[in-house]
């Protein structure tokens, strides 16, 4: 059965008929260049804002004038309202459909969906540019607000110098090679619109900026931490400032990673969510690191330990971004000539250069203040674990890291074109994944400095019999193989310790001992396990097949049927789409289809998924039949707990923001960072700088 649309014919006339469609009216010419001007205006008055900022607060500083210091204010606000003024004129160009701009006429089009359209400001280089300079400017008046009363504190203030340079770096790339309100001179009619792939899915409207913000976000520790090595302040204190900075942006990023890779599932058709793709790994790499940082900088807080480790992850994780972002937009992923012809590229590989050559060196002038006063007195410790957890994460950063560019250096030594796949990546890093799941469990069961057997088996008995019942009952439900049992024991011998914290914290304070640090970060080890055994059942238990189907056939694959019912046809403004109707099981019939978009040659396929709570049954149409009652080709996967994947993403969201703010119990006294750190002068050995105390058991030692 074909179902057609009268209004806009299919098949080989569709093309004509789009053409024949009504096109917006061009807008007269002056109504179009307030697009530009105002655009460059923003720009420009950004740039200036920056500069003016590093110079009012470096005079500030070099004569000791606080009151200088404090009119820094006014350029916060320009920056802002610079970025602000870009981004308003840019996305009203896009909308509005200004081709006399020439980054619209890459990614506009009269006839994307509005969404998409809003969406394409930041497809492609200049706008992903302009949404970071955008970004960056609320960060930093956020942290203006935040410090508004200690704009006079030579902490704050480098720390806003930072953040000042690192914008006046992008809104510079704005004019100059990343220029988005380049005009042309014989604008088109018409353009492309954004990469079919780029409007095949509401999630591309959300993916790119949640990404952003937690790689942006990491400006604000990372400007803090070289604050600190300039002032001389690199005791506890600036920690203490940017914790909630920190956990917030990496909850942002982790919500990017997790919505990208959703993207993927939904749109591409192969069936993953995650493909060990440059472009992902490059969003990876800060993730790894950054959570390593929130990991061990607890043992700086607490024992005044890892000063040199912690400085080197944060400045490691905002290098990683810059270095992500260098990577994705250069175009040196597609080859490494197209790096040399590049005019983005070379800029942003040398300012990651910068930072790290800046970092270094501070760190090794400081080198003598950064001595840790404290030692690790026992392996079986909380900073023991966390210190093997940040190992850990590092060679996992380093397996990452040497996949993604190992091909590139090949490709520029020997110009020989290699490829490193996901086997690689599953081989190496799958070892590890297993051994932070048991880091993950036995940690929070670790007192500070020493723990002894008696208060390990009190605290880790409950968990450890979770861990033998989930294996027990695994097995009775079929599930076979050592790696995948080995990680479902794991996982709910972690999910069992992090149970045991929230519920003896909420025996305490009710529903509020969820709040805080400690107890936020348990809820983000809960998300992080249930991605984990997703990870783990999906390797292990997926099983697929491609069936040819003719009209009213069916098939049955892994236990479920799948019905061919009939094929149709749809003519949009926005595409041509050929979908199979697909019952599932009897029940709901799914659409798996094949899109071409308009002004486009590339047909994409768009898989249909049903969703359960143990399992997906994922359909994609890889041929459509080639005459009435012909048959077509479906790939057909069946993939457990799925779903549970998109959840876990979504814990990991709600606890690192639960775990940014501070529980019920917050010391209050004198801000440690406002004072400066004596050189030779240590932190005290146990502070506790956690807002809510280490619940314990009964009988429990502390």
């Amino acid at each position: 059965m074909v179902r057609r649309r009268h209004d806009v014919p299919v098949g080989p006339d569709r093309c004509q008929a789009q053409r024949d469609l009504p096109r917006q009216e061009p807008r007269p010419r002056r109504e179009r260049a307030v697009n530009a001007a105002f655009g460059r205006a923003g720009v420009v008055l950004g740039f200036v804002a920056a500069l003016g900022g590093i110079v009012t607060i470096a005079l500030g500083l070099s004569g000791g004038r606080a009151g200088l210091l404090r009119q820094v204010r006014t350029y916060v606000w320009m920056l802002l309202a610079g970025a602000v003024l870009a981004f308003a004129a840019m996305e009203r160009a896009v909308v509005t459909r200004d081709f006399t701009l020439s980054y619209v006429a890459k990614v506009g089009s009269s006839r994307t969906p509005r969404l998409f359209n809003i969406a394409s400001t930041w497809s492609a280089l200049e706008g992903s540019i302009l949404l970071w300079a955008l970004l960056l400017a609320g960060y930093t008046v956020a942290v203006r607000v935040k410090f508004r009363r200690r704009l006079d504190d030579p902490l704050v203030a480098w720390a806003l110098i930072v953040m000042f340079a690192v914008s006046a770096f992008f809104f510079g790339l704005m004019l100059g090679p990343t220029n988005p309100f380049r005009t042309l001179t014989n604008p088109p009619l018409d353009g492309p619109g954004p990469n079919p792939l780029l409007q095949n899915h509401v999630l591309v409207a959300f993916h790119p900026p949640m990404l952003y913000l937690g790689f942006v976000g990491f400006t604000v520790p990372f400007a803090f931490a070289v604050a600190a090595l300039v002032t001389g302040r690199v005791g506890e204190g600036w920690l203490l400032e940017t914790r909630r900075w920190t956990i917030i942006a990496w909850g942002f990023l982790s919500a990017g990673l997790v919505l990208g890779a959703w993207w993927s599932y939904e749109v591409l058709g192969w069936g993953g969510f995650w493909a060990w793709d440059p472009v992902e790994n490059a969003s990876l790499l800060p993730w790894l690191t950054g959570t390593a940082y929130i990991h061990s900088v607890m043992v700086q807080e607490r024992r005044g330990m890892l000063r040199v480790w912690n400085l080197s992850l944060l400045c490691a994780t905002f290098s990683l971004t810059i270095l992500g972002t260098f990577l994705t937009r250069s175009g040196v992923l597609n080859s490494v000539h197209s790096f040399s012809a590049s005019t983005v590229g070379p800029l942003l590989l040398g300012f990651f250069a910068l930072i790290v050559v800046v970092t270094v060196g501070l760190i090794a002038w400081r080198g003598d203040r950064l001595r840790a006063p404290g030692r690790i007195d026992s392996p079986v410790s909380r900073e023991g674990a966390f210190l093997a957890n940040n190992l850990l994460f590092a060679a996992f950063a380093f397996v990452v890291l040497l996949g993604t560019v190992f091909p590139l250096i090949v490709e520029a030594v020997n110009g020989n074109r290699l490829s490193v796949g996901a086997p690689y990546f599953n081989r190496m890093t799958m070892p590890i994944g297993v051994a932070l799941l048991f880091i993950m469990a036995v940690a929070p069961a670790l007192p500070w400095r020493k723990a002894s057997m008696e208060t390990l088996s009190q605290r880790l008995l409950w968990p450890a019999w979770g861990a033998v019942g989930t294996v027990v009952v695994a097995v009775a439900l079929g599930a076979r193989g050592l790696v995948p049992l080995v990680a479902f024991a794991l996982a709910a011998f972690a999910a069992g310790a992090s149970l045991r914290q929230l519920v003896l914290a909420t025996r305490r304070q009710g529903w509020r001992g969820l709040v805080g640090r400690t107890n936020g970060g348990m809820i983000v080890h809960l998300g992080v396990i249930m991605i984990a055994v997703t990870v783990a059942a999906n390797s292990s238990y997926t099983r697929e097949a491609e069936v040819r189907l003719a009209p009213g056939q069916r098939r049955t694959v892994a236990g479920h049927t799948v019905e061919f019912v009939s094929f149709r046809e749809r003519a949009t403004k926005a595409a041509f789409a050929r979908e199979a109707l697909v019952r599932v099981d009897g029940g709901r019939i799914y659409t798996p289809a094949l899109k071409k978009f308009a002004n486009s040659v590339q047909e994409v396929g768009t898989p249909s998924v049903r969703s359960g709570l143990t399992e997906n049954v994922f359909l994609a149409l890889r041929e459509p039949p080639r005459g009435p009652g012909g048959t077509i080709l479906l790939r057909v996967i069946v993939q457990p707990l799925i779903v549970w994947l998109w959840t876990g993403g979504a814990v990991i969201f709600g606890g690192s923001f639960l775990a940014a703010f501070p529980g019920r119990r917050r010391r209050r006294g004198t801000d440690p960072a406002s004072a400066p750190v004596p050189t030779g002068t240590s932190p005290p050995l146990d502070p506790d700088p956690d807002p809510e105390p280490e619940p314990v058991l009964a009988g429990s030692a502390p």
